[in-house]
C-alpha cells in the first residue's frame, strides 16, 4: 500500500468521481471524457443522418473504427498491464471486496466488446447501402453501448480507482503501466489521438495534461495545427452539433 501524498484530482463533465491519492489520473480521465463525448457525439448523429446520404455514412463509419480501435486498445492495455499488478496487490492484502471489483472490471470489458462490434457492422452496412432496418438497429445499439459503456466508466472512477490509489506505487509502477497504456498506437493515429483527447475538453483538463512531464512540447502543435484541424474534421462528420460543441 502506498504512502506518497496526494495531488490534485481534475473532474471533468460526466466523470462520476475524482478519488484523492498519490497518482495523478488526469490521463485516464481524460479518456474517459473522450469515449463519453464521442458516443454522445454518435447517438445525436445516427438519428439525424438520412439512410440514404452514403457519404455521411462513410464518414461516420470510418470515425467509429477510430473510436472502437482507441477504446478497444484502451481495455486491453488495463487488462494486461494495469490489473494483474493490482490484483496481485489486493491478493497480498487479502481484500476480498476489491478483488470483486477488479473482477468486474474485465467482466465489463468482456460485454462492451459484442456492443462495440455490432455498431461497427451496422455503420459499415449504411457505407455500402441504404438500408431502413440496419439504421433502426443501429440506433438502438447506440444506446446500448453508450449507457452499457458510461456505467463501466462510472463504476472505474468510483470503485477501482480508490484501488489504484492505494496499492499502486506512482514513481515506479504507475508510469511503466502509463507507458504500456499509450504505447501501442500506430504512427499514423499519433497526432489525430492528440486532436481526439484534447478535443471540447475544458481548459482544466488540457492544462492538467499539458503540465504532465514532457507534456508541454504538444501545446503549440494542438493549438495551432492539429485542433483546428481535428476540429474540422469532427465537424464534417458530425455536423451542426459538432460545431456547436467547438
Amino acid at each position: 500500500m502506498t504512502t506518497a501524498p496526494a495531488v490534485p484530482q481534475v473532474l471533468l463533465p460526466g466523470q462520476a468521481a475524482a478519488p484523492e491519492g498519490p497518482i495523478d489520473m488526469i490521463g485516464m480521465y481524460m479518456m474517459h471524457f473522450a469515449f463519453r463525448r464521442d458516443l454522445d457525439a454518435f447517438a445525436r448523429a445516427v438519428p439525424a443522418t438520412p439512410v440514404a446520404d452514403r457519404a455521411a455514412w462513410i464518414d461516420l463509419a470510418e470515425r467509429w473504427e477510430f473510436f472502437a480501435f482507441l477504446l478497444h486498445h484502451h481495455h486491453s492495455a488495463e487488462d494486461d498491464t494495469l490489473w494483474p499488478p493490482l490484483l496481485a496487490a489486493v491478493d497480498a492484502a487479502g481484500d476480498v471486496a476489491a478483488r470483486a471489483v477488479l473482477d468486474d472490471m474485465e467482466a465489463e470489458h468482456g460485454q462492451i466488446d459484442p456492443l462495440l462490434a455490432a455498431c461497427q457492422t451496422g455503420f459499415r452496412r449504411l457505407a455500402e447501402v441504404a438500408d431502413p432496418d440496419a439504421h433502426a438497429a443501429l440506433e438502438v445499439r447506440l444506446v446500448a453501448a453508450r449507457r452499457t459503456l458510461d456505467d463501466h466508466l462510472s463504476h472505474e472512477e468510483t470503485a477501482a480507482i480508490p484501488l489504484i490509489q492505494r496499492h499502486i506505487e506512482p514513481a515506479r509502477q504507475w508510469k511503466a503501466i502509463e507507458k504500456a497504456i499509450s504505447s501501442g498506437y500506430p504512427a499514423k493515429y499519433q497526432l489525430r489521438i492528440l486532436g481526439w483527447v484534447m478535443y471540447t475538453t475544458p481548459e482544466s483538463g488540457r492544462e492538467a495534461l499539458f503540465r504532465q512531464p514532457g507534456a508541454g512540447v504538444f501545446r503549440l502543435p494542438w493549438k495551432w495545427w492539429v485542433g483546428p484541424r481535428f476540429a474540422r474534421k469532427e465537424e464534417r462528420v458530425f455536423g451542426a452539433a459538432a460545431a456547436a460543441r467547438s
